[in-house]
């Protein structure tokens, strides 16, 4: 496959949205950070700036990527500014323009998903510690791409897991300029998420009876190997070319978080002294007990498949670097072709096979 991925000229889902509606309804149900001060708050902002900063040579030491490359500018954001940089960045990325919104029955349906898309934001400014933002142009350059971290968040979660906070911080931050670390040297890995994206956002022109149609086809097609939970509901929902489009952003997901959870590994022990008991806390956290509501919505998201993400890919990235080395593993980063496949991400050794 190439770089380009084929789709048809569709109106997508992000032109259906109205962004400002989402904004300001995310910025109104979004519940307030922990209790701080302003000196606090002020400190903890100063240090994840400088760790962002820090964290970005240990990061190009170790994956041996981005070397020469200018660092790029850091966000300290709280709930709210989170909340207006992610409509933003979602806007860019699922291809809505500036035109004006649509009157009549499509304008409701636009409000309709921007009320929507605002409740998922103000649920997920509680929950984001740190992202980076591929589609956001940087302030400094106008190129695409701008580190994200969410001071409250950061701040709350350091504090329930009592943990030393400059170490805490500067871990978090490891994990994330990873990401920056890994779209600053592969430029075309934005294209590539935009290409998948627009097919998978496309307005595909069936009616509810061919959708309906073709889902009862799939359930009644027992030879049809199917994936559980979320992913095998994308596979009955979507079109073949869609869910083609799913896994292969998948895939680049499961990539890149395994990426970056080895790396924070990796480095952590030089730069975060007491990064083992922030590691041990941290698991422990995210495999926590939720109440019944708190696991619907996370498996109406994907947060939980994110989770998946972050285990199957850290185990395909620590066995390829442990067997190949982190150079040769870095023939991932070539082009699509060299993206690891469904079948090969919990089993390396068939990736190192096609590959190298």
């Amino acid at each position: 496959m190439s770089n380009e991925v084929k789709h048809d000229e569709t109106e997508s889902i992000g032109a259906r949205i109205d962004w400002g509606l989402a904004s300001a309804t995310g910025k109104r149900l979004a519940r307030p950070g922990p209790k701080a001060t302003d000196y606090t708050l002020d400190l903890a902002r100063a240090e994840l700036a400088d760790a962002a900063t820090r964290a970005e040579a240990p990061v190009r030491e170790v994956t041996g990527l981005a070397d020469g490359l200018r660092v790029p500018t850091t966000r300290i954001l709280d709930r709210k500014q989170w909340i207006d940089a992610a409509a933003q960045s979602m806007r860019s990325m699922l291809g809505a323009d500036d035109a004006p919104l649509p009157g009549g029955f499509d304008g409701l349906a636009a409000k309709a998903g921007g009320l929507q898309a605002g409740a998922l934001l103000a649920f997920l400014s509680g929950a984001i510690l740190g992202q980076y933002d591929p589609f956001t142009p940087d302030p400094d350059t106008g190129e695409p791409g701008v580190l994200m971290v969410v001071t409250p968040n950061i701040i709350a979660v350091e504090r329930a897991l009592h943990v030393v906070p400059s170490d805490f911080r500067l871990w978090v931050c490891l994990h994330e300029v990873t990401h920056r670390v890994q779209f600053s040297a592969n430029p075309w890995l934005r294209q590539y998420m935009v290409d998948n994206l627009e097919v998978l956002t496309s307005d595909t022109g069936e009616s509810a009876g061919e959708v309906v149609s073709r889902i009862s086809s799939a359930l009644r097609d027992n030879d049809q190997p199917r994936e559980k939970g979320i992913v095998g509901a994308m596979q009955l929902v979507q079109t073949p070319e869609q869910y083609e489009a799913f896994n292969r952003m998948m895939m680049l997901g499961t990539l890149l978080e395994g990426h970056a959870d080895h790396v924070m590994d990796a480095v952590g022990p030089q730069q975060v002294p007491t990064v083992a008991s922030i590691r041990q806390a941290f698991d422990k956290r995210r495999t926590a007990p939720r109440n019944p509501v708190q696991r619907i919505i996370r498996a109406l998201i994907g947060m939980d498949a994110k989770l998946a993400q972050y285990i199957r890919g850290k185990a395909f990235v620590d066995e390829v670097v442990g067997a190949a080395g982190m150079p040769a593993f870095n023939t991932i980063w070539t082009s699509p072709e060299t993206m690891p496949r469904p079948d090969e991400i919990d089993e390396p050794r068939k990736w190192m096979q096609r590959v190298l």
